[in-house]
């Protein structure tokens, strides 16, 4: 027999500060690789093989989403 669990979470201010940088980052570097993936391909006809750390030298912001915080 399977079961299935829901549960919900109720963050405090901070906590849904934090989600919203991070999904937000998330979000973000997604769309930036893919469209430098894209851009690569039609260029060069061969893959980009880049990772989200790579990142984080030309955007300072992104590694603020990555810190944890002293409330989790």
């Amino acid at each position: 027999m399977r079961r299935a669990y829901r549960y919900r979470i109720y963050p405090d201010p901070e906590q849904k500060n934090q989600f919203a940088k991070t999904f937000g980052c998330c979000r973000f570097i997604y769309n930036r690789m893919l469209s430098d993936k894209k851009d690569w391909y039609e260029k060069h006809h061969e893959m980009l093989r880049t990772t989200p750390a790579q990142y984080k030298k030309e955007y300072e912001w992104l590694k603020s989403a990555n810190k944890k915080s002293s409330t989790f």
